[in-house]
């Protein structure tokens, strides 16, 4: 029986990604019941392609293993039992040990790309839109006229927040941390820009006639959270979606019930274990809003497979905007 091999990033031991990755050719096995091989075309880059590297993610495979975990690609073989996807079915998914020329992914994971974006746009379609999707709609369940204050709102979780708040209805506060980043989130809607340097808090007040932000979603914890708690409104819903600055922040209960707000956390990736349909549903909506031209994600810029482990280190000092997606084939 003839091995069939791919070229593939991995990482041998934990550290800094240029470090610790190395090209190697492994083993597409072939698939089995509920599976699908995808040759992949683009993989877009994430900052837990950082923390996996580094051996601080949540999940810890043992090296070495193959990081990415978001793609867009081309159904090439399918396993007994498949029928969500079809050879030649141009999709977009989310699993660990992506950054390989193909890989064998779970059928159930996959979904149809949107015709409206091309490989790269796609392939940053799943973890920052679905993220954002499910902050807002699913656990913060915002409404039409509301407020949402949006960190980091010019990186990749933020730019699809501001994108799909205003799409609901929402008037947008971004928090970015330079002047060159403030285009990128005024770019995806959001209708006012804040330095991470100013006094947010007193900003968003001043900005709300003193009611404060009814929905803040915050990917960076630390500085960011506790500003949070200080401007958040009546009834109103932080949702907390990552700790980029490194520092977990504490959650002081007794504020929350004086003030009267709630403090959310959100970990996407157990929908797809728990309740996919939600997923799937949310694909749905994603879809339809790629298609009204409403969502565009932004890639800042699209590097060749082989300078794989220098995006995800460019990622991790977090002078990027947008998206950063490697292309691995055409």
């Amino acid at each position: 029986m003839t091995t069939r091999t791919t070229q593939a990033w991995r990482v041998h031991r934990t550290g800094e990604p240029t470090e610790v990755m190395r090209l190697d050719d492994v083993e597409v096995p072939a698939p089995g019941r509920g599976e699908a091989v995808v040759r992949v075309l683009a993989v877009a880059v994430n900052f837990p392609d950082v923390l996996l590297a580094r051996g601080q993610y949540q999940v810890r495979p043992e090296p070495p293993f193959v990081p990415g975990i978001e793609l867009c690609g081309e159904v090439v073989e399918v396993g007994e039992g498949v029928d969500r996807v079809q050879v030649g079915d141009r999709v977009v998914g989310s699993h660990i040990g992506v950054l390989a020329g193909r890989v064998v992914l779970p059928a159930a994971l996959l979904h149809p790309a949107p015709a409206e974006l091309d490989d790269a746009q796609a392939a940053a379609l799943t973890v920052a839109y679905q993220t954002a999707w499910f902050a807002l709609h699913r656990r913060a369940r915002v409404a039409a006229g509301e407020t949402v204050l949006v960190h980091a709102a010019a990186g990749g979780v933020g730019t699809a927040a501001c994108q799909l708040a205003a799409a609901a209805g929402a008037r947008v506060i971004g928090v970015v941390g330079s002047e060159a980043k403030a285009p990128v989130a005024r770019a995806a809607g959001a209708g006012t820009v804040l330095l991470r340097s100013d006094d947010v808090a007193a900003r968003v007040k001043e900005l709300t006639a003193g009611a404060g932000a009814d929905v803040v979603l915050d990917p960076v914890g630390g500085s960011s959270f506790e500003a949070s708690t200080k401007c958040v409104a009546f009834e109103g819903r932080i949702v907390v979606i990552g700790f980029a600055s490194g520092e977990i922040p504490p959650v002081r209960a007794n504020h929350a019930l004086v003030k009267n707000y709630g403090v959310l956390g959100l970990h996407w990736g157990l929908y797809a274990q728990r309740d996919p349909a939600l997923v799937d549903a949310a694909h749905a909506e994603l879809v339809a809003l790629a298609a009204a031209g409403v969502l565009r994600p932004v890639v800042e810029d699209v590097v060749a497979f082989e300078k794989a482990p220098e995006a995800i280190e460019l990622l991790a000092s977090g002078a990027t905007t947008g998206r950063l997606v490697v292309q691995v084939a055409s």
